[in-house]
């Protein structure tokens, strides 16, 4: 298993949206972000540490201009921390090993998939093509869509 961690170099690299989104807890605006609308099969990954977080299967049209998502890939790489920041009370999203600030956890997704939705900052994700997975590290992840592609074979 890799090891994903945040760096100082991996930390200037980033967009100065990325780095406003990630270690500012800011957010980027609806619609006009890289990812609400792709529907691309593949993963999200944390910007600054590489860790998994989301996949294309668990995504969904929340129409709220950001991407949004189920579940995570993997629940260990995504934290959840009570959020009072804005007069609000929300639960934040961050990558476990990267500490980057994702976006906000709620209730009000899809009840047929347990309800929640996990609205992501664009900024903060960078997608891997399912097609790129095995070159970029993610090999073990295709059989999530492997799993998804017979199902969908058995249900024709």
């Amino acid at each position: 298993m890799p090891e994903y961690s945040k760096s100082p170099q991996r930390i200037s690299q980033l967009t100065d949206q990325q780095y406003r989104v990630t270690q500012r807890d800011e957010t980027e605006p609806p619609f006009s972000n890289a990812y609400w609308d792709n529907k691309a099969p593949g993963i999200y990954v944390d910007v600054v540490s590489g860790e998994p977080l989301f996949a294309s299967i668990d995504k969904y049209d929340s129409r709220t201009g950001w991407p949004s998502f189920t579940r995570p890939l993997e629940s260990g790489h995504v934290v959840e921390r009570p959020d009072t920041s804005h007069g609000m009370v929300r639960v934040e999203v961050r990558s476990a090993q990267g500490d980057s600030h994702l976006g906000h956890l709620f209730p009000d997704g899809p009840s047929d998939h347990g309800g929640l939705r996990y609205c992501i900052n664009s900024a903060s994700l960078r997608f891997v093509p399912l097609e790129d997975l095995e070159q970029e590290g993610y090999g073990q992840y295709r059989s999530v869509f492997e799993t998804t592609e017979e199902d969908a074979a058995e249900s024709r």
